[in-house]
């Protein structure tokens, strides 16, 4: 940047203040912290315009609502209108295409012009997917299952009722479509449309080809029950099979049911810590053929395993499945032949702890291929060959690998890279880094504190890098390849601060009695006055690898609202939920509660020394894992007088195998872990005033945690506590009316126990 323009940033920085300070500052107003009040919402956006690169791959393209687009010379700062049209013209449907679906599609003949119309935009505009080379396209339109090709035209694959056609996924090549019914998996050839049943077993104690509740909430990610995977070959596809025949059940109930009143019950395989989980196998079906193969687990017999990913190498000779036992200390790599399901180990990791679930391969050209691993401490990267002899170690150091953005293999006798982000500089931020294949030459291509975005242009010689911090709104400037700033683009604005009196992030290290570092973050009033006493209010989830502190620009009505009521905002990551890795995590194993308290209150302990940070007026609040810490922080200190938890699990017991034993074990190996960290067992010690509240129909953290502690509250004849449980509820308040609800209630509970009013 020029020294004339640093100036005049820097003059248009003072002269925002000195308006804004002059400005009339108008109260937020607790309606404009929830949509569910009927409000508007008090506007916490920033203005900042819209970069990415342009058409010609030479220019930065700007974009801002209702102003014309602008390119940006990326060296100079030139700027001038684009030579070319950026925006792609929006797909219309064609006349072929409507009559395509019209001359080929069974039924076609009974449909209205509009519902031809709506099947030809679904296939051909809005496909919800397409075979690698673009030709043919699948989609699920009104509980039919259709394909379409260009010039051999549409057809039915299958035909559902009320939902019972799921997981449907075509072939890479599009000349197969699988789909699930009835827990069953098909396989249908989009040639002739002709129909196998891969299994015929499903049923309500069988999955083949989807997963269960547990499997998809704990291991595959929540909402992705897909359990069937082709190959890049299209010439197989693995899937899972779960028996659940030794799945206890579970059941909510939805108090609410439509036009009656009585219950509708829910029933779901669930399985609690020491309960039998589903016993898995993975299949491989010929698309040919139809016949499969299974996977040889024999050497786990007699232990209990879970099937924890599923894939394949690039050409689809070799299918990859990841296993892990019961309890997660170990996770293994088999290559699997798909036409005998002989399989072969390719990699081992174990932990002390519990070693986390493994991630995919990354493929080079040459066959080998990288591989993420935690056995130093921090997660790094290994180079490994096809057939797991490892070659060298990429990453070192005492940081932890959080994500791999991009591998360039070297061409002309240039060395790869990879392009990564680590806690190098810190594990509240977000870096970029780079370093060769061979190890070599790490270097750090993000600068400046915060969270970083980068986009690269095609040629990979220069990236745009938008980022952004707890006290900066964001930030955009282009980089060259190595991440010298080239030029500085824009600043945001922030135009809340000229309405309302908002307070600022000021981040801290703090250091807990055994010598560790932590990072707080506190909100401080606009108007703080250090001569004041001030309350304290702790905003918490403090999970495994969950931190609640991060270095990015996220405004919150509702802290802001606080802090004009003369609060204090506090948030901390506790040791155990940093973004340190896994040897850091480990800290709750076995005992998964009680670190996290102590932590928490030491970072409180330095807050309070602080004679304006009152100590005896100080509350604290989470959801799930957030509820369980709040509750332990009212049982097991006397610091805090107020705890408002929400869907918490009040004793591991409660909650489900493959989340809890991965940090506790089971109950048999580790009974007085369970007993230990039970919320329930200290109900008789609580302090200050404890609110809990429920979704009546959570099905992850079940509303029986809940009622569990309102009898353990009651037996040790507390008094001191309240609950709600939300109706048609589930993990989480969704409602907008329910959410103003629960937001009206803590804000009145703030009010009665740190306000006194």
């Amino acid at each position: 940047m020029t020294r004339i323009a640093a100036q005049t940033v820097l003059l248009a920085a003072l002269t925002h203040a000195v308006q804004a300070a002059a400005a009339p500052q108008e109260p937020i107003t607790l309606e404009q912290t929830s949509r569910g009040s009927g409000a508007p919402g008090l506007d916490l956006s920033v203005r900042l315009g819209a970069y990415s690169w342009s058409s010609d791959g030479e220019h930065v393209l700007l974009r801002r609502p209702g102003e014309d687009d602008v390119w940006i010379d990326p060296l100079s700062g030139e700027r001038e209108e684009p030579a070319a049209q950026e925006e792609a013209p929006q797909p219309q449907l064609e006349g072929s295409q409507l009559e395509l679906v019209r001359s080929t599609a069974p039924g076609a003949a009974g449909m209205s012009r509009k519902e031809l119309e709506a099947l030809a935009r679904a296939l051909f505009l809005r496909p919800e997917q397409r075979s690698d080379d673009g030709a043919v396209s699948l989609v699920y339109h009104e509980q039919v299952l259709y394909t379409a090709h260009p010039e051999a035209g549409v057809q039915v694959i299958a035909r559902g009722a009320d939902g019972d056609i799921r997981y449907d996924r075509l072939a890479p090549d599009g000349r197969w479509v699988t789909y699930v019914r009835g827990n069953d998996l098909f396989l249908v050839s989009t040639a002739d449309g002709s129909t196998r049943a891969i299994t015929s077993n499903g049923g309500p104690d069988q999955f083949n080809g989807i997963l269960d509740w547990v499997y998809q909430e704990e291991i595959y990610g929540r909402g992705d029950f897909q359990a069937h995977f082709w190959s890049p070959s299209s010439r197989h596809t693995a899937f899972i099979s779960l028996d659940e025949e030794p799945v206890m059940e579970f059941t909510v109930v939805d108090h609410i049911e439509d036009g009656h009143f009585r219950v509708r019950p829910e029933v779901t395989n669930y399985p609690k810590v020491g309960d039998p989980n589903p016993i898995p196998r993975v299949g491989i079906a010929a698309a040919e053929t139809g016949s499969t193969a299974w996977v040889d687990l024999s050497r786990y017999d007699g232990q209990e395993i879970l099937i924890v990913r599923v894939g394949w190498t690039p050409d689809g000779a070799r299918c990859l499945v990841h296993v892990q036992d019961r309890i997660q200390t170990w996770a293994e790599l088999l290559s699997v032949d798909p036409e005998s399901g002989a399989s072969t180990l390719l990699i081992r990791e174990q932990s002390k702890a519990w070693t986390e679930r493994p991630e995919p391969p990354i493929w080079l050209a040459d066959g080998s291929f990288l591989w993420h691993s935690h056995r130093t401490g921090p997660t790094h990267l290994y180079h490994y060959e096809a057939d797991g002899t490892l070659v060298r170690a990429v990453t070192k150091g005492d940081w932890n690998l959080t994500r791999v953005v991009d591998v360039a293999e070297g061409e002309g006798g240039a060395p790869g890279h990879v392009l990564f982000q680590c806690t190098e500089g810190g594990d509240i931020n977000v870096n970029l880094y780079r370093v060769e294949l061979d190890g070599a030459n790490f270097t750090r291509l993000t600068q400046g504190e915060g969270s970083h975005r980068v986009s690269w242009n095609e040629s990979k010689t220069m990236f745009i890098d938008q980022f952004s911090s707890l006290t900066n709104p964001g930030q955009v400037r282009v980089c060259d390849a190595d991440g010298m700033v080239l030029i500085e683009l824009e600043t945001a604005t922030f135009p809340a601060a000229e309405k309302h009196s908002l307070g600022t992030w000021e981040l801290h290290k703090v250091s807990t009695r055994d010598g560790v570092e932590l990072d707080a973050a506190l909100l401080k009033p606009a108007d703080f006055d250090p001569g004041k006493s001030y309350a304290v209010w702790i905003s918490t989830y403090s999970g495994p690898a969950a931190p609640s502190v991060r270095n990015r620009w996220r405004p919150s009505s509702f802290f802001h609202f606080l802090n004009q009521e003369g609060v204090l905002v506090l948030q901390a990551n506790v040791r155990s939920s940093t973004s340190r890795g896994p040897e850091a995590t480990a800290a709750l194993y076995r005992r998964v509660g009680l670190q996290e308290v102590e932590d928490m209150v030491d970072v409180l302990d330095w807050l309070t020394a602080n004679p304006w940070a009152d100590g005896e007026r100080v509350g604290i609040t989470g959801y799930s894992f957030g509820g369980t810490m709040t509750a332990n922080c009212l049982m097991r200190t006397d610091r805090f007088a107020l705890g408002v938890a929400g869907g918490g699990v009040y004793d591991w017991r409660m909650y489900d195998t493959i989340y809890t034993e991965r940090y506790m074990r089971t109950p048999a190996d580790n009974l007085e872990g369970y007993e230990t960290t039970s919320v329930l067992a200290q109900a008789g010690n609580l302090s200050g005033f404890l609110h809990m509240h429920h979704g009546i129909m959570d099905d992850n953290v079940h509303v029986q945690n809940m009622f569990q502690m309102a009898s353990a509250l009651m037996e040790a004849k507390q008094l001191d506590w309240s609950m709600m449980a939300y109706p048609r509820t589930r993990h989480g308040i969704r409602d907008r009316e329910l959410a103003w609800h629960a937001r009206r209630t803590e804000w009145a509970l703030i009010e009665e126990h740190l306000l006194g009013r």
